[in-house]
């Protein structure tokens, strides 16, 4: 009985063998089935940018505080005012002014003149070029010296953050345009003036802060509005192009898939690699430098995985049950 159990243990690996074979090969014929679409060399202009988000603040910011504390008598600007340096904001009274302004008022409108006269209002004054940003009083009411009646801004600026992959695109008086989430419609052109040698790390993602400047004051532009900043880096116009798609990593360098004039046994156009040197890349095209001319057909591989059922091992080459 050994003998014969050994006998049928051997004749069932040698069964089993020629079948695993035929699975394998089934497999490998059905992985891909490779087509192409073709596009054409063209002409055109590209752009390289570098595309980053931030948030509109203060350049300089800067808290007006009275020298006294005292009362409001009048207001002369509004947020959104441009002021000018040594422009006066605001008078005010002392309190010891306002108090005796009190008292003369309850004997008499001469009194009153006698005193103002007598004792001047204090004026607040704009220390600095910009624009009011906050305005804290209203005429009549009491304050501290503590307090800051103003707050002013010489420019309103982009704080972009820009991820450290770019940061080395990025340079001073380098061209930009800004939009806001507010305003998508609108650009503001800008500079950046100021880059920072300090990284910030949020979330594992570290971003460097670049101050953008805009050309010109613009109404609609407010402090703390999220906006989207496109730099500048590079342009070049009427060269060549392809889609970034069509290009191809070798071990000598970039290639792309050219027609050849052999066809396989389907009927479809066998490809062949053709080597080229390219240029700027905007992510959707990429500048063909040399290697190909205008015109020139290349080919798109667009790999489909087949149908992949279950595979019954008892037919040949593993095809699908019926």
């Amino acid at each position: 009985m050994r003998k014969r159990c050994g006998w049928m243990h051997g004749w069932l690996i040698a069964a089993v063998l020629p079948l695993e074979g035929i699975v394998i090969c089934g497999n490998s014929h059905a992985q891909t089935d490779d087509t192409y679409r073709e596009v054409r060399v063209v002409r055109g202009d590209i752009d390289v940018d570098v595309l980053s988000s931030g948030v509109v603040e203060p350049q300089n910011r800067l808290e007006i505080k009275p020298p006294i504390s005292g009362r409001v008598e009048q207001v002369l600007v509004d947020v959104g005012d441009e002021i000018k340096r040594g422009q006066i904001l605001a008078w005010i009274s002392s309190t010891e002014r306002a108090a005796l302004l009190d008292a003369a008022h309850a004997r008499g409108g001469d009194e009153v003149k006698r005193w103002e006269s007598f004792y001047k209002a204090t004026p607040v004054m704009a220390p600095i070029d910009g624009m009011l940003i906050v305005r804290n009083v209203e005429p009549g009411q009491t304050f501290s010296n503590q307090d800051a009646v103003f707050v002013m801004s010489d420019h309103l600026v982009v704080k972009a953050q820009v991820d450290e992959t770019d940061i080395a695109q990025i340079k001073l008086k380098q061209t930009a345009v800004i939009t806001l989430d507010a305003y998508p419609d609108k650009t503001i052109p800008g500079v950046v003036t100021e880059i920072a040698y300090e990284a910030t790390t949020v979330n594992n993602v570290t971003t460097y802060v670049v101050d953008v400047l805009p050309d010109h004051p613009s109404a609609f532009m407010r402090s703390g509005m999220t906006a989207n900043v496109n730099f500048a880096v590079d342009a070049k116009a009427a060269v060549l192009l392809l889609p970034s798609e069509a290009i191809k990593a070798g071990k000598s360098g970039p290639y792309v898939l050219t027609p050849a004039n052999a066809q396989n046994q389907k009927g479809k156009m066998f490809p062949e690699e053709t080597s080229v040197r390219i240029g700027l890349s905007d992510g959707k095209n990429v500048e063909i430098v040399s290697g190909l001319e205008e015109g020139a057909k290349v080919l798109i591989a667009e790999t489909k995985a087949a149908d992949e059922g279950p595979v019954n091992p008892f037919m040949p080459f593993g095809r699908k049950r019926k």
